[in-house]
């Protein structure tokens, strides 16, 4: 058994692309991080190289996988609560001090109380999200007047607002250039637009390339004055099907558990739980 880091993304999918693409459910978020890495560079999250990790169980197949983007948290896949708390005290000796981790709600509890445990260094529950799986997509039954559209490079002021926006409304951690991330998301064809009849745009959502057969709509944002119209359904709903028509098979989101709102748009679209997610924050 143990954890085997590396900066190589190469050598990280060679020894753990495989465990990775059995479960795209689990490692959805490893998943779409490497396809983004792959696509616009390790350097396209900041300054400082990914690191990545993979983990033996005790037959020797990998069973564990984790990557970390500074200067963004630690991310956790699919892993035994064994593997996260090994994790935490391999980091720890290593010197690396992670504001964040973040993964399924228990393995990210099980590395938060190693990592006090072996630091000494407090930690909260910072936020919780529920991983959806779309079973059958049920359009709105009166969606708004309008239609979905690609962004498209002239949107790029208006979508790289929107992104900062949607992060701060979110608390999360803002990309160091928006507009750079909505250059390399338009270009990249993963995100839409829902513009009104009067050719006026409302609301922005994602979708990643499939990778593993796997596509995750995210994020979906309508600024403040145009929300309760049915825009972001309307939109999850031809995201959702841009990401079938470009080839994924199964088709994840995250909702934040405190929404209600979200929670029950997107179920009434299909989407149905997988299980919990937690992101927690170290002090």
């Amino acid at each position: 058994m143990g954890w085997t880091l590396t900066t190589s993304l190469d050598d990280f999918r060679t020894a753990a692309g495989e465990f990775l693409a059995a479960d795209p459910a689990e490692n959805t978020v490893l998943l779409t991080i490497l396809d983004r890495l792959a696509r616009d560079g390790l350097h396209v999250y900041g300054d400082r190289s990914p690191v990545f990790g993979w983990w033996h169980g005790p037959d020797g197949a990998v069973a564990g996988a984790c990557l970390r983007t500074p200067p963004y948290g630690q991310r956790l896949g699919r892993m035994p609560a064994v593997a996260a708390e090994e994790l935490a005290r391999r980091l720890a000796a290593d010197g690396e001090r992670p504001d964040t981790v973040g993964g399924e709600h228990g393995t990210a509890l099980a590395f938060a109380a190693e990592w006090h445990r072996t630091t000494g260094i407090a930690w909260r529950l910072d936020h919780t999200e529920r991983l959806f799986r779309l079973g059958e997509l049920t359009p709105p039954p009166a969606p708004p007047a309008g239609r979905a559209r690609l962004a498209a490079p002239a949107d790029r002021e208006t979508v790289g607002q929107w992104l900062a926006d949607f992060c701060v409304e979110a608390e999360l951690r803002a990309p160091a250039d928006p507009f750079a991330d909505a250059d390399q998301r338009i270009a990249a064809e993963t995100l839409l637009l829902w513009e009104t009849d009067g050719r006026r745009v409302v609301a922005l959502a994602g979708a990643s390339p499939a990778v593993a057969g796997m596509s995750r709509i995210g994020p979906v944002y309508t600024p403040p004055a145009d929300r309760g119209h049915g825009y972001a359904s309307a939109l999850t709903a031809a995201a959702t099907v841009h990401a079938q028509s470009r080839g994924a098979d199964e088709v994840l989101l995250y909702t934040d558990l405190s929404n209600p709102v979200s929670n029950a748009i997107y179920q009434r679209l299909g989407y149905r739980p997988v299980n919990d997610a937690a992101e927690v924050a170290f002090e």
